[in-house]
């Protein structure tokens, strides 16, 4: 009878204060923040690695961050050395 495999690490959101971050076991992959209440222009704006962008609805920002994420997508540093 086979051994069963680790089960792959299985991202999710978690809601927090003015935020929502999108972890990876405990690594902060991502998040989409909000302004203060009563200043917010009403724009997400996400951050997912060396990406970011802004968004009109909550849905949008998250799937922006999610695809970034599956992606893997970064950058390499130009000008550092190796």
């Amino acid at each position: 009878m086979p051994k069963p495999g680790k089960k792959a690490r299985q991202a999710f959101w978690e809601r927090g204060y003015l935020a929502h971050g999108y972890w990876l076991g405990k690594e902060r992959v991502g998040q989409v923040k909000l302004g203060p209440k009563k200043e917010w222009d009403g724009i997400y704006r996400w951050q997912a690695g060396n990406h970011s962008g802004e968004a009109a609805t909550l849905e949008e920002a998250k799937l922006a961050v999610e695809q970034v994420v599956l992606v893997g997508a970064s950058q390499l540093a130009l000008f550092d050395k190796p």
